[in-house]
């Protein structure tokens, strides 16, 4: 059986590991975040290595990593290999944490749930008192929203006190999507875009040549460009070429897991040519759940 300081070097690995792109993990940053000595990581991980919950790896770049009977021992799956559950602050994602598992504790009446989030990621950046919002999940489309209460960071647990449970609605992104879009040229200026934006009130809009969708840009985009006095350049210049687009009858659960794997705040809706019929937004979507219009 692990100790309290094993569970807690292991839990602060596989988090680390998680947002490491496979690379190794070193053990003195392991011990930084855990703010303890690095020998005492160093000695740790002897017998986690003999345990087969950690493996070292050899060399300059060397470090440690993660065995899979490491995940079944914190009751964690390897999230490399399965849908990730996001979590949201004040309506921001979490890019650093996912959800494993929703436990609810106690179910006294509709008022008062409790639920216990089994996270994987750095937990300590959510405080008690915090609002947060965790879901959907792949299979039920379940969505909870709650009150931090309680967190426990050896075994990377937060408690929350529930406002709300529920499913998202088997409805189509479109139907909450704006179909009338504000579009830019790719040659008007970055000024020029920045008071579309500005009197629009949107933080960002489609880049269009003719029909076609060739770019985006934000409201982070045109800031930057501006920072680095570039406010001469075009549109084109600071527009991202990647487009993520989304089918006109793709579900809103769907819309939202395409947003997060792709770390994007709003989609592009086409029809079966290909022609943008429209735009949605993270905010669109998060406020379909929350009123289940």
């Amino acid at each position: 059986m692990l100790t309290s300081v094993q569970k807690e070097i292991l839990q602060s690995l596989i988090n680390l590991y998680r947002n490491a792109d496979g690379m190794s993990i070193k053990g003195e940053e392991i011990a930084e975040i855990m703010n303890r000595n690095p020998g005492t990581i160093r000695n740790q991980m002897q017998s986690l290595r003999s345990l087969g919950l950690v493996k070292g790896v050899p060399g300059p770049r060397g470090g440690y990593k993660p065995t899979i009977e490491a995940y079944h021992t914190l009751n964690i799956q390897d999230t490399d290999k399965e849908t990730l559950v996001p979590v949201y602050k004040k309506g921001e994602l979490l890019k650093d944490i996912t959800v494993a598992k929703i436990e609810f504790t106690s179910i006294p009446h509709p008022g008062e749930c409790e639920a216990a989030i089994k996270a994987v990621g750095n937990i300590k950046t959510l405080d008690l008192g915090d609002k947060i919002r965790v879901g959907p999940t792949p299979v039920n489309k379940l969505v909870v929203d709650g009150v931090i209460v309680g967190r426990d960071d050896m075994d990377n647990i937060l408690l929350l006190d529930t406002t709300g449970i529920r499913s998202i609605p088997k409805r189509r992104a479109m139907e909450v999507a704006t179909p009338d879009l504000i579009t830019l040229d790719g040659l008007d200026t970055i000024r020029d875009a920045a008071r579309v934006l500005a009197s629009k009130e949107i933080e960002g809009a489609p880049v269009m040549d003719d029909d076609e969708v060739i770019g985006m840009v934000t409201l982070s985009d045109i800031s930057k460009a501006l920072a680095e006095a570039r406010e001469d350049m075009k549109v084109v210049d600071i527009m991202t070429k990647n487009i993520i687009t989304v089918d006109e009858n793709v579900m809103i659960a769907d819309a939202i897991e395409v947003m997060n794997k792709n770390h994007i705040g709003r989609l592009i809706v086409v029809d079966k040519t290909g022609k943008a019929q429209g735009i949605v937004t993270r905010t669109d979507l998060l406020d379909k759940i929350a009123g289940l219009k």
